[in-house]
C-alpha cells in the first residue's frame, strides 16, 4: 500500500512539473499519437470503469481502440488492457458483471461477452453490419441498430436486396439524395432489431422494433447510443427518430418513440406534439420517469434544449429548465432519481451542472474546461471526462461535495515533453453594445512580438472555447510561436438563446463587427501581439467569415485560410443537403422566396474586393457545404490574380479526420502562415 501511495504521489507530482530544457513546440504528428480515452461505463458492482482507449496507427491512417478498466476503489490505480478484446469496440457492462463488445469476424461485427477473469466467447450470429447495441438491465435481451432496406427482421434486411437495373444510375424520387457524405440508398434506414437472449445467445432473425416508421434510429448523420434507452424493467425501449418522408431535408422534427422490445406492438409516438427537435430520451432508475430536451422552433438546428420531464403513466411532461437560458446538451439521471447531471455550454467552458428534479434548481458542478461522458455513482458522485485548451480527456470524479479529483493521465508522458501555454479569457463591448467573450493562447514565456492565428469558428452557433480538438486545435496552431486570438461573435453558444439567435439574417452584419472589435481589443491591450503579422482561418461558417472578410475587410490580414466555406449564397441554398440550415439563417425562407436575404451577405458579390492571400481547403466529400464552394473560391482567387492554393481531400467530408490528412493539413497552413507573416520570433 505504502508503495502505491508514494507511485500515485511521484505520477501526480510529475504531471505538474515541466522541463523547459526539454520542451519542444508541439506538433500535427504528437496531436494524433495522442491517446484518446472514451466514454466510461461503470460495472453494475460500481468497482471498475470502463473505455476504450484508442490510439494512432500511422502506418494504417486509422485509429485502434482497445478496451481498458480503471479500478475505483484503488487508490493511484492505472488503467489496464483488457485481455481479449483485442480490435473490439463499443463495449458495455452486461448485469452479470461481465464485459460486451463488438469485433470483426470474417469482415463482419459480432458480439461477444467476457466475463472478468474469463474468456471471451461470440454470442451473435449477424448476416449484416451491425453500427451499434445496447444490453437490456436484465441481461435477457440485445438491441442492435443498422443500416438496413425494409425488412421485418435483420435476416431478412441481410439476404434480400432490391432489383437493380443494369446500369450504375441511381434514381429517386425526393430529398434526402445525399446526406453528410454519402449518397442516400432509397429504402435503407437505420433501424433497430431486438433478439432475445437464451443459454449465453442471441436468438432468432432479430426483430425490427421501427414499425412501420420511415427514418433513421439513431438519427444521422450524429446520433448514436444516447438517442435510444431501455426501461428499467428491460420492457420497452424509447428511441429518438425523424418520421420526415418528403420533407426530411427540411425538417428538424425528432420524434421520440416507444416501442415493447419483443416487437409485438408498433412504436408509439410520445412527442407529436412539438414539431421541432426532440432527443436523448433517459429513463430514471425507478422507470416511472422519461427525461429528454426539446426544442421550441421547427426547422432550428441551434434552438435551445429545454430539459423536459414525461410521466411514463398518464403522460404528463413538466419543462426542468424553461427558465434557465441554457442548452442542455446531455442528460444522465443521478442513482437517487432525485437529480439529473446535464452539460451545457457557458461563456468558453462546458461545464456538468446537477438539476434538481423538484424544483429545476441547478447546481454546477465543474468549474474550467469541457466536461462531457457523465455517469451517475452511488452516493452523489458522478464519473465524467473532462479536457481544456491545454490537454485532452481524462478521467474525473466529483464527490456529493463538490471535491474534483483527477483519476487517470493519459498523455501525461508526452503532454510533459511540449512547450506549455497559456489560456486567457477577454470580454469587450461588441455589436449592439452586448458584451462578447473571446480568449488569447500563446506559447508560455514567448519572447519578443508574436504574429497572430485569428481563428473564427464554424457553426455558426458554436465556440472554440476551452476544450481540446483533434481537428481545429488552438493549441497546435501556438506551436510555431503565434498567438491564437478568438472571438466569440454574435451566434456563438454559451451565452444565452437570444445572444445565439442574433445571427439570423445576420451573417456578415453584427458577427464581423464584433470580429473587427474583438482583434482592436486584443491588439490594444496586449503589447506583446504582432498588428503587423495577423492571419485569419476559419472552416465551415468560418469559412464563409474568410470569403466574407476578403470583400468587406480586404486590408484586415496578411493571409487567409478558407476551409469548406460558402462562397455563393444561391449555390449553396440549392446544393447543401439539409436545407433547414441555410433556409433558417436566411429568415426561413428558401432562396426563390426571398432572394434578397441571401444576397445580403453572400461573398461572391464582393469579389472585386478580394486582394489578400488565401488558402483553400475542401473535401470532396463534403455534402454540407460542397467542394464547388471551394472551386469558385479558389477560381476567383486565380482569375483576379491573387496569390492563392487549393487543397482538396477526395476522401473526407467536411471534416479532416484520417490521421494522415490531418497532418499534411497542419503542415499545408503553417506553410501558408509562415510564407505571409514570417517566422515567429521567439
Amino acid at each position: 500500500m505504502l508503495k502505491r501511495i508514494a507511485l500515485a504521489a511521484s505520477v501526480a507530482a510529475a504531471a505538474l512539473i515541466s522541463t523547459p530544457s526539454l520542451a519542444r513546440p508541439m506538433t500535427a504528428t504528437d496531436m494524433h499519437m495522442m491517446r484518446r480515452l472514451g466514454a466510461p461505463s461503470v460495472s453494475p458492482d460500481g468497482r471498475w470503469a470502463m473505455f476504450t482507449l484508442s490510439q494512432t496507427d500511422l502506418s494504417a491512417n486509422r485509429r485502434r481502440n482497445p478496451i481498458y478498466l480503471l479500478d475505483l476503489n484503488g487508490r493511484g490505480a492505472a488503467p489496464r488492457q483488457v485481455a481479449g478484446t483485442e480490435g473490439g469496440n463499443s463495449a458495455a457492462w452486461g448485469p452479470d458483471g461481465a464485459i460486451y463488445f463488438l469485433k470483426s469476424v470474417n469482415d463482419r461485427t459480432q458480439l461477444f461477452r467476457l466475463p472478468i477473469g474469463g474468456a471471451a466467447t461470440q454470442i451473435s450470429d449477424f448476416g449484416a453490419e451491425i453500427s451499434g447495441f445496447k444490453l437490456s438491465p436484465r441481461g435477457d435481451r440485445v438491441i442492435v441498430w443498422a443500416d438496413r432496406p425494409d425488412c421485418p427482421d435483420l435476416a431478412c434486411a441481410a439476404t434480400t436486396f432490391p432489383a437493380k437495373p443494369e446500369g450504375s444510375g441511381r434514381t429517386y424520387d425526393q430529398l434526402f439524395v445525399r446526406h453528410w457524405d454519402s449518397w442516400v440508398e432509397p429504402g435503407v434506414r437505420s433501424r433497430i432489431y431486438a433478439y432475445p437472449v437464451a443459454d449465453g445467445k442471441l436468438v432468432g432473425g432479430g426483430v425490427r422494433l421501427t414499425g412501420d416508421l420511415d427514418g433513421d434510429t439513431p438519427s444521422k448523420p450524429f446520433g448514436g447510443g444516447e438517442e435510444i434507452d431501455w426501461s428499467p424493467d428491460g420492457r420497452t425501449v424509447y428511441f429518438t427518430l425523424r418520421d420526415a418522408g418528403r420533407i426530411e431535408a427540411t425538417s428538424t422534427n425528432l420524434d421520440i418513440f416507444a416501442a415493447p422490445a419483443d416487437g409485438s406492438a408498433a412504436p408509439v409516438n410520445l412527442t407529436d406534439a412539438n414539431d421541432a427537435t426532440d432527443t436523448l430520451p433517459t429513463v430514471s432508475p425507478d422507470g416511472r420517469t422519461l427525461a429528454y430536451v426539446a426544442m421550441a422552433r421547427p426547422t432550428y438546428e441551434a434552438d435551445r434544449q429545454v430539459l423536459m420531464l414525461r410521466d411514463i403513466a398518464s403522460g404528463q411532461t413538466r419543462a426542468l429548465t424553461q427558465g434557465w437560458d441554457r442548452s442542455v446538451g446531455s442528460v444522465a439521471w443521478a442513482k437517487d432519481g432525485r437529480s439529473l447531471i446535464v452539460g451545457v455550454q457557458e461563456v468558453l467552458e462546458h461545464p456538468l451542472y446537477r438539476i434538481d428534479v423538484a424544483t429545476g434548481r441547478a447546481t454546477r458542478l465543474t468549474a474550467e474546461g469541457t466536461a462531457n461522458n457523465a455517469v451517475a455513482l452511488p452516493g452523489g458522485a458522478v464519473l465524467f471526462t473532462s479536457n481544456s485548451i491545454k490537454a485532452p480527456d481524462d478521467l474525473y470524479r466529483v464527490d456529493a461535495r463538490g471535491k474534483v479529483a483527477q483519476l487517470t493521465n493519459v498523455n501525461r508522458d508526452l503532454l510533459a515533453e511540449l512547450d506549455p501555454v497559456t489560456f486567457e479569457k477577454f470580454s469587450f463591448t461588441g455589436a449592439n453594445n452586448d458584451k462578447v467573450w473571446g480568449f488569447k493562447l500563446k506559447p508560455q514565456g514567448a519572447a519578443g512580438k508574436l504574429p497572430i492565428a485569428f481563428v473564427v469558428h464554424g457553426g455558426p452557433q458554436g465556440s472554440f472555447g476551452n476544450g481540446w480538438s483533434y481537428r481545429w486545435n488552438s493549441r497546435l496552431f501556438s506551436a510555431p510561436g503565434y498567438a491564437v486570438v478568438s472571438v466569440d461573435f454574435h451566434g456563438s453558444t454559451g451565452y444565452g438563446q437570444a445572444f445565439t439567435d442574433s445571427i439570423q439574417n445576420n451573417w456578415g452584419g453584427w458577427p464581423l463587427e464584433d470580429l473587427r472589435k474583438g482583434l482592436a481589443h486584443a491588439l490594444a491591450s496586449d503589447a506583446q501581439l504582432d498588428g503587423s503579422r495577423k492571419c485569419a482561418l476559419g472552416a465551415s461558417y468560418g469559412g464563409y467569415m474568410m470569403n466574407w472578410i476578403a470583400g468587406r475587410w480586404p486590408d484586415a490580414f496578411n493571409c487567409l485560410v478558407q476551409h469548406d466555406g460558402v462562397f455563393d449564397q444561391r449555390a449553396m441554398a440549392y446544393e447543401t443537403e439539409e436545407l433547414w440550415f441555410t433556409e433558417w439563417e436566411h429568415g426561413q425562407k428558401a432562396y426563390h422566396e426571398d432572394p434578397a436575404a441571401y444576397e445580403k451577405w453572400n461573398p461572391v458579390n464582393y469579389v472585386t474586393e478580394w486582394k489578400t492571400p488565401m488558402l483553400v481547403i475542401t473535401g470532396e466529400k463534403d455534402f454540407r457545404i460542397p467542394y464547388s464552394q471551394g472551386l469558385a473560391s479558389f477560381t476567383a482567387l486565380q482569375r483576379k490574380g491573387i496569390p492563392s492554393r487549393l487543397l482538396v481531400f477526395p476522401d473526407e467530408n467536411h471534416w479532416v479526420l484520417k490521421p494522415k490528412n490531418s497532418i499534411q493539413w497542419y503542415d499545408e497552413v503553417f506553410r501558408w502562415l509562415d510564407r505571409w507573416m514570417g517566422p515567429a520570433a521567439n
